[in-house]
This record gives C-alpha cells, sequence and structure tokens, in this order.
C-alpha cells in the first residue's frame, strides 16, 4: 500500500505540477527555504542574499512584492529558529531524518507564516505542499508536510507561546552568559526576537522632525520610528538631506571628539558613511578611508543627499600614512556584528567564536596603527558592534597596557544624553540590544555597540 501510495504522488506531481509554477506566492516560497537554507548550512550572509543588485538569482527573479514576503519570512523563521523547531518537533511522531536538510527549512518557512505572519495559514500549509512535490528530495515527504503544517496551524495558539527553547546557537547564548550574566542574557535573546525600530540621525530639531513624523525623540539625539512598511525614501525630509538611517548606538563614538570645528579627523573604515556625515556636520574636516571602491561610491553619494562634503580615499588601513599627523581617527572596526542582531538576525548562525578571537586579533591590529595616525595631544575613537569583551573591552585594555604614550580618556554619562547605564566602571561604552528599553517594544532597545577614547600622549 505505501509503494502504491508513492506512485499516486507521483503520478499527481506529473499532472500538476506542469502548471503550478504559476501559482502566486510559489516562488517566493521556494526562495526563502532555499536563502534559509544557505544562512543555516552554509553560512551565507542574508544582506548578500537579500542585495537588490547582486543578491541570489532567485531572489533576483522575484518581484519587489514577493521580495518583502521572502524577507519577512526569513526574519521571522531566524528570530526564533528554536521556538519554531520545538513546534514542529512536537507535530511528528519521530524526528527527520538527518539528512533532509531542505525538508527542515521548507516546514520551518511554512512554520514561519503560521506562526508569526500575516498570511493564511491555508496559504501556507498549501504551498508548502506543492514545494514538497516540485522538490523530488521532497516528493515523498508531501503528504507528511500537509498533516504537520496543518495540525500545527490548529495548535498554534498553545504552541506559539512555547518561548523556552533557544532561538540563538549555543555558541552565542553561551558568549552573552559569559559576559553578561544569565539574566542580561536572556533579556538580549528575548528582544532579538523582535524587529527593531527605525533610528535617525538628525541634522537640525530632532524634536520637531520626530513630531513631524510621528515618532519619538531619543535622549541621544536620534529620532526613533516604529517599524512600518514603505520606502524610507519616500519619508518628510529625505529629499532635502535632514536625516539619515543610523541606529542610536552606531551615532555615539563620533559624538566622543567633543568640539570638531575645524579638526582633521580621519574615519578609518568609513562607508557607508553615517559616521563621516556625523563629523562633517559637526564641522570637521574629514577624511573617509574604506578599502572598497563601491562602497566609497556610496558613502560619497549618501554625503551628496545630506549636502555634506569628505575627502575620501580608497586604501588599505595598515597602508594609510597621512601627509601630516590628524587631530583624531574614528576606527569603527570590522567585528563579528553580533550587537546587529535584531537587525541582521541570521548574524548568530552565519558566525562562529573562532571568528570573534581572529576578528579581535585583527582589531588589535588595525588599533595599534590607527594611534600612531593622531598628532601628540590627539584623540582616538575605537568602536565597533560586537557583543563579545574580547573585540571591544579586552582590546581596549590590551593597548593601555602594550602603549604607554596612549591614556585612556573615560566617557561621561553626559555625553551620551544621560544614559549612565551605557558607561561601564572603567568609562567605556557599552551597549546591549537589551539597553534603552520601552514599554513598547517597538521602541525599544538599540544595537549592541563598544566604544572607547584614548589621547596620544607624545
Amino acid at each position: 500500500m505505501r509503494q502504491q501510495h508513492r506512485s499516486k504522488r507521483s503520478s499527481f506531481s506529473s499532472r500538476e505540477n506542469a502548471g503550478a509554477e504559476d501559482r502566486p506566492g510559489l516562488a517566493a516560497r521556494q526562495c526563502a527555504a532555499r536563502l534559509l537554507g544557505a544562512v543555516i548550512e552554509k553560512h551565507t550572509s542574508l544582506d548578500g542574499l537579500t542585495d537588490n543588485g547582486n543578491g541570489h538569482p532567485q531572489y533576483m527573479a522575484l518581484e519587489e512584492r514577493d521580495r518583502s514576503l521572502v524577507r519577512a519570512i526569513l526574519g521571522a523563521a531566524l528570530r526564533n529558529r528554536g521556538t519554531i523547531e520545538a513546534a514542529l518537533a512536537a507535530m511528528v511522531d519521530r524526528p527527520l531524518p538527518e539528512n533532509a536538510v531542505g525538508l527542515r527549512q521548507l516546514l520551518h518557512v511554512a512554520a514561519a507564516q503560521i506562526l508569526y505572519l500575516d498570511v493564511p495559514d491555508r496559504a501556507a500549509v498549501d504551498l508548502a505542499v506543492t514545494a514538497s512535490n516540485f522538490d523530488p528530495r521532497n516528493r515523498r515527504f508531501a503528504s507528511m508536510v500537509n498533516a504537520v503544517l496543518r495540525r500545527l496551524s490548529r495548535e498554534k495558539e498553545v504552541l506559539g507561546a512555547n518561548t523556552s527553547a533557544p532561538n540563538v546557537p549555543q555558541w552565542f547564548e553561551r558568549m552573552l552568559v559569559d559576559a553578561y550574566g544569565a539574566d542580561k542574557a536572556a533579556a538580549i535573546i528575548e528582544i532579538q526576537r523582535v524587529e527593531p525600530p527605525i533610528d535617525l540621525t538628525v541634522k537640525g530639531d530632532s524634536e520637531a522632525l520626530a513630531q513631524r513624523l510621528g515618532g519619538m525623540a531619543l535622549p541621544t539625539g536620534s529620532v526613533r520610528l516604529p517599524v512600518f512598511q514603505g520606502s524610507l525614501t519616500a519619508l518628510d525630509g529625505f529629499a532635502e538631506g535632514e536625516w539619515w538611517v543610523q541606529d542610536t548606538a552606531a551615532s555615539l563614538p563620533a559624538r566622543l571628539f567633543g568640539d570638531m570645528e575645524g579638526k582633521r579627523i580621519a574615519d578609518l573604515c568609513a562607508a557607508p558613511g553615517g559616521k563621516t556625515a556625523q563629523l562633517a556636520y559637526a564641522g570637521a574636516h574629514v577624511t573617509a578611508l574604506d578599502l572598497s571602491a563601491n562602497r566609497l561610491k556610496r558613502l560619497r553619494s549618501n554625503l551628496d543627499r545630506l549636502g555634506l562634503s569628505a575627502d575620501t580615499v580608497e586604501s588599505n588601513l595598515l597602508d594609510y600614512r597621512p601627509a601630516e599627523l590628524l587631530d583624531g581617527v574614528l576606527l569603527d572596526a570590522p567585528c563579528s556584528s553580533t550587537g546587529t542582531v535584531r537587525r541582521h538576525p541570521d548574524v548568530p548562525w552565519t558566525k562562529t567564536a573562532d571568528d570573534v578571537v581572529k576578528l579581535a586579533k585583527l582589531q588589535a591590529q588595525l588599533l595599534g596603527h590607527a594611534v600612531t595616525l593622531v598628532r601628540p595631544g590627539g584623540i582616538i575613537v575605537f568602536s565597533n558592534c560586537s557583543l563579545s569583551p574580547l573585540e571591544g573591552e579586552d582590546v581596549a585594555r590590551n593597548l593601555l597596557a602594550a602603549n604607554p604614550a596612549i591614556e585612556h580618556v573615560p566617557v561621561t554619562a553626559e555625553e551620551v544624553g544621560g544614559l549612565s547605564e551605557l558607561i561601564t566602571a572603567e568609562g567605556f561604552v557599552r551597549s546591549t540590544p537589551a539597553d534603552l528599553r520601552h514599554d513598547d517594544a517597538a521602541f525599544s532597545g538599540m544595537d549592541g555597540f563598544f566604544a572607547a577614547r584614548f589621547r596620544r600622549k607624545y
């Protein structure tokens, strides 16, 4: 009987699938499953896969509406991966075969829609079954896919509330617990499930812009908007260059130079240019350095919209020597980006603990060179968006221990909008996604960031 059933399913597939590829939404679901597999199995960056200029071919073939759906599905699937895995496991009598990786991603894509997105359950189930029949590896599981997802739909109110399963990989959770303790780690992991708000750095009056856009003025001077569907370029003030998108935590390092009027400051890893824009708007003569010509092109385009200017230099930082020593340098160093987990929910799945160690070594090398670029009395600001102390506090401490010409200049709470909770006992800046809490989770949190300020003594 089982063999006869497979034969009928195969016959169904050959008759029905010929026209099924035109079913609305099917290509988007197939693409979401493929890209989810690329993130989880191959540790591929989601930003690269969904880049509108050079993304995955399957993604590039979609209309913008379907691309938006793919991004929403992947965001929900990655933010809630542990909960989804536990929910699916409760629906099956025995675990899926270890080698059924494509089937697992297909089920996760459908479950993300059923549990977290405003998508009709029937559409999520039917399209998952159709996608199963399209894939020779999954065709024999089509009936199981149908049964599992229909049951999930019926029982989702109970299963969707089960948040006990960890939604991040073990290495990431262990890193958080070691760095922040169990309670803070749990708060970070919980808030990463919520899509973050949009923060704007403002050239003028942040209170006035917040009123115009229906947002909130933050103590740091940024304007926070709730998540919305639509184009940022259509918002009031975009065309006029009144603001740019930048998480409020990312706006803090550039503020640590104090009065910048007329000072020569280099932004050493500058693209896409948010910090360069801050420095230029504050009156500094800015040199924006980056290794990538394409990224510098984007930076110049962003500055043009804002009516700001900076000298740009395409160079490896380690090869860069200014004609004369600078008043200050900002090194927002390459890092694991673990602090951006809310905006980039693929990060815990595409990075590893080994990556953190390697990047910390690179940061130490870059910082060691950066301090040679400033005059005696010059200021060095070192920052990155990692949550790991290996990439932040340890790099800063090691610099001070190894270089007697460099002294630490502690940051005060007043310099970060009065947010004293962001200042460590040593005078470093340390933020996490669980900081800057608000009663409404949609307005809560900030990127994880580290920043330290130094002065060259001689």
